[in-house]
């Protein structure tokens, strides 16, 4: 559990107990004593929050327990995690796109009619919970170390010194601006401009290897401007001038591909033979060429010419990779 998730937990426990020791605490959470001594001292001193320490009763509580809660006693200041961020967008995403076909006759508002649903003991709601699930969200995200840290920058517009490196791209010092923060198959990226090189960059958050937030105001720069410079990317890696990749799917295949989402821009048509033509834009073929691989022979790439050479080679590596003497199969483990 990272620090905002403990944070979150021990003002519950507080709220839900009037007194809790510091060993329940530090049993609920699972962390050292030393942790959990800085946290409460976050809490009280960084967040505000009124606990004290009741000699009598042997544990900590709230001071105004009894009273309204305040937006002084709230968790100010606290930066979402990466999977309640994801949850947050995704939702957002998926009401904007909703097409009601004029269903809908409350004007209420959908994040209000959410909230009211997932408040409720609806038995249809509850049935609902059981028997619909989402497969393939990770339940324990990894949360790369500064991503905290780098949240509240970018929504507080400040400036960021940071090292980081990933690949053939090394940022030592470099003073850049947050502009926005993107998941993209689940890795979180942070789009910049780096005020040494006077560049935008994306890098990886989990790539960061230290980072301090300064008191200089972030530079701004206009979602239009951003949809230029990565928009056309397929995938991540701002570099090059974009291309289109021409993917052909058999006549057998052209049902199941005309359904494929491989990019916001991409275009997509049925040819007289019957297969399906697809025209998808990328810069850096390094994850084109993973999508187009799970494929397998059911995707032909007819070009651009560097691109289906790229393909031929992976392929050939492959094809001699198993051309050699299979290891031995392991023994069968029987329980």
């Amino acid at each position: 559990m990272d620090q905002t998730g403990r944070l979150y937990k021990i003002d519950q426990l507080l709220r839900q107990h009037k007194v809790i020791s510091f060993a329940a605490l530090q049993a609920e959470l699972k962390v050292s004593r030393a942790t959990l001594k800085r946290d409460l001292d976050d809490l009280r001193k960084r967040l505000k929050l009124p606990i004290e320490w009741s000699r009598a009763a042997g544990g900590y509580r709230l001071a105004a327990l009894q009273e309204p809660r305040t937006s002084a006693h709230e968790l100010p200041g606290l930066w979402f995690s990466p999977a309640e961020i994801q949850a947050l967008l995704t939702l957002q995403h998926l009401l904007a796109c909703l097409d009601t076909g004029g269903l809908i006759l409350n004007p209420v508002s959908e994040a209000e009619r959410l909230t009211a649903l997932l408040q409720s003991d609806n038995v249809e709601l509850q049935e609902l919970r059981h028997r619909v699930r989402i497969v393939g969200l990770e339940r324990e995200p990894i949360t790369p170390r500064y991503f905290e840290r780098v949240g509240q920058a970018l929504v507080r517009r400040k400036r960021l010194l940071l090292t980081y490196t990933k690949g053939d791209l090394t940022l030592e010092g470099c003073e850049v601006s947050p502009l926005r923060m993107v998941s993209y198959q689940g890795i979180w990226y942070l789009e910049v401009w780096c005020h040494g090189h006077s560049e935008l960059h994306s890098v990886e958050v989990a790539a960061i290897t230290d980072v301090q937030v300064l008191g200089t105001g972030a530079v701004d720069m206009g979602a239009d401007k951003l949809d230029a410079a990565f928009g056309p990317l397929y995938g991540i890696y701002p570099s090059g001038r974009v291309r289109w990749a021409r993917l052909q799917f058999g006549a057998e295949h052209a049902a199941a591909a005309a359904h494929l989402q491989w990019h916001s821009q991409q275009q997509g048509r049925v040819q007289q033979d019957g297969s399906y033509l697809l025209r998808v834009p990328y810069m850096d073929h390094r994850e084109l060429m993973g999508d187009i691989l799970r494929h397998g022979a059911r995707c032909v790439v007819l070009g651009p010419a560097s691109l289906r050479q790229a393909l031929a080679d992976e392929v050939a590596k492959m094809a001699a990779a198993y051309q050699a003497v299979a290891p031995l199969d392991e023994p069968e483990v029987v329980e």
